[in-house]
């Protein structure tokens, strides 16, 4: 819908004043935020290459080497990517202890650190809403018995339980530890979301709801989680910038992608020892890692920007 004010004497053009939508506003206000359109531009390169690249699954990548190729040791190993005059060479990132490339090695421990926080992200937001909007909505006896759940979780060092987990689950491929590092990572987002539904379930729109008979899952589906969506889509954006430093956290200690695998916390463990005599072993992964989690970071920076209700305002 457009509103036109009439022209003045001083303003022969006259103002026009566009009416946005909330979705539209928040697009908007996404779209302009720096730091986030760095942050989506620099992680969609990360996964592009990182698939792209070695494959995965049933299709093949553009790279020449594999990632469990061994072959003759150049050079010690040292990389041959060159920034002036540019030039990748035959191993850009280098060689490791058995002459395997070491670019295909970090893009497959790319693939697979990604995935399990993409499944770290999924779950944990699942759960943690789950729990808090039933929390916050049916109050009483099961908002005491999810919450004091929720304080233990919260209580227990992240690593500590994590490293268990990815010790009973590691072996089982990268499915079975993202679903359980998930269940452990959602105690802070169904704070979170416990909030909001307490704040929004006293509304007058709620209450009208209940008053006409309406069940309370259609409520909380239908009328409560949609006007929490803006909190619920950045804190899974930061969860999954905490899942990707958990998981080299647990795989560097040895509890969480297991070979013949490879992660990028796993590489760091496996080269930690050559980072005086070949410290690119060390850096690479590094590197992707921080890289992949800033991003995020940046990205949820940006999202809770966006749906910041104190900057609804824009100039027509």
């Amino acid at each position: 819908m457009t509103l036109s004010a009439p022209a003045t004497s001083g303003d022969a053009q006259g103002m026009t004043i566009v009416a946005r939508t909330q979705g539209q506003l928040v697009r908007r206000r996404f779209f302009q935020h720096k730091a986030a359109m760095t942050g989506m531009v620099v992680l969609l390169a990360v996964v592009v290459l990182a698939f792209t690249s070695v494959g995965f699954g049933p299709f093949g990548g553009w790279w020449k080497h594999g990632w469990t190729t061994t072959g003759r040791v150049i050079d010690g190993g040292a990389p041959t990517l060159t920034l002036w005059p540019f030039s990748i060479g035959e191993h850009p990132f280098g060689q490791d202890n058995v002459g395997k490339d070491y670019f295909a090695l970090v893009m497959r421990g790319t693939q697979q650190s990604l995935l399990v926080a993409l499944l770290v992200g999924l779950v944990a937001t699942s759960v943690g809403t789950f729990v808090g909007a039933t929390a916050g909505y049916f109050r009483k006896h099961t908002e005491t018995a999810l919450m004091r759940l929720t304080d233990v979780m919260i209580t227990i060092p992240v690593l500590l339980i994590a490293a268990i987990v990815g010790r009973m689950a590691g072996g089982s491929g990268i499915l079975v530890l993202g679903l359980a590092l998930g269940l452990v990572i959602w105690p802070q987002l169904a704070r979170l979301v416990r909030g909001e539904v307490l704040s929004l379930r006293e509304r007058e729109f709620i209450e009208a709801s209940r008053a006409i008979g309406t069940r309370p899952r259609r409520i909380i589906f239908k009328h409560i989680l949609p006007n929490t969506l803006g909190i619920i889509i950045v804190s899974t954006t930061l969860t999954i910038a905490s899942a990707i430093l958990v998981e080299s956290a647990i795989s560097f200690l040895g509890f969480g992608v297991q070979p013949p695998d490879i992660s990028l916390g796993q590489l760091i463990s496996f080269y930690q020892g050559a980072m005086l005599t070949r410290p690119w072993l060390f850096w690479w992964p590094g590197i992707l890692i921080i890289t992949v989690a800033l991003s995020i970071n940046f990205i949820g920076d940006g999202l809770r920007d966006a749906f910041d209700p104190r900057q609804n305002r824009v100039r027509a």
